[in-house]
């Protein structure tokens, strides 16, 4: 039998190493942020690394969504009535392992900033995620408002911004953080852009071009 005074000592340099790798990881390959090459022209570009888990388009002027509405879409419909009636959004999963520095997908001036206390539902659920921690970053630009929210998920605990309203952005520039597993969602001006995502294409942030200017 392993004496309770010993078995204490183990157990605590377990939990000790265990909290050191986890510092190790957060410190050095959670915060990674790597140098990227921003593609040139009058695109979209991804504001995050990972998987795109969403691409819908919505328009809040038929009838029958005036009608009947159900919660997420209600809540979607929310998120988009300062962008236009007729949306696109794109909603990108950020894994633990992903790179999780945000980007403007554009170049554009900072509207308004809003940061929302919330749950913290998987950010894989697309309906729940909407109820989570979230950062609106709303912008004028040449393709019109866009909107980009920075969605905490379940292991997320605190997102950072790193704009304010009014100031400019350029496309590329890194806008915020988010701790951990999360979602970046984008909502889009449906009749303005030519759309280049699907669901299930990994992405890099400033650096996949998620959509053009409509012709």
């Amino acid at each position: 039998m392993v004496p309770v005074f010993d078995y204490i000592i183990v157990s605590s340099t377990v939990m000790l190493a265990l909290l050191f790798c986890y510092w190790i990881f957060w410190k050095f390959y959670f915060l990674r942020d790597p140098s990227r090459k921003i593609p040139h022209g009058n695109n979209l570009i991804a504001p995050a690394d990972g998987v795109i888990i969403s691409v819908k388009a919505y328009n809040f002027s038929e009838k029958k969504a005036k009608v009947k509405v159900d919660k997420g879409i209600g809540k979607i419909m929310t998120l988009a009535s300062d962008i236009g009636k007729e949306v696109t959004v794109v909603s990108i999963f950020m894994s633990p392992f992903d790179v999780h520095v945000n980007r403007a997908p554009c170049d554009g001036t900072v509207i308004s900033t809003k940061h929302t206390k919330g749950k913290f539902y998987n950010a894989r659920n697309l309906e729940k995620s909407l109820y989570n921690e979230k950062n609106e970053i709303l912008m004028k630009t040449d393709f019109g408002k866009i909107k980009v929210i920075q969605i905490a998920g379940f292991l997320a605990r605190r997102i950072e911004s790193y704009v304010r309203d009014t100031q400019k952005v350029i496309k590329g520039q890194r806008i915020g953080l988010i701790n951990l597993g999360s979602q970046v969602t984008m909502i889009l001006p449906t009749d303005k852009i030519e759309l280049n995502a699907r669901v299930g294409r990994k992405v890099k942030a400033g650096v996949t071009i998620i959509a053009g200017v409509k012709k």
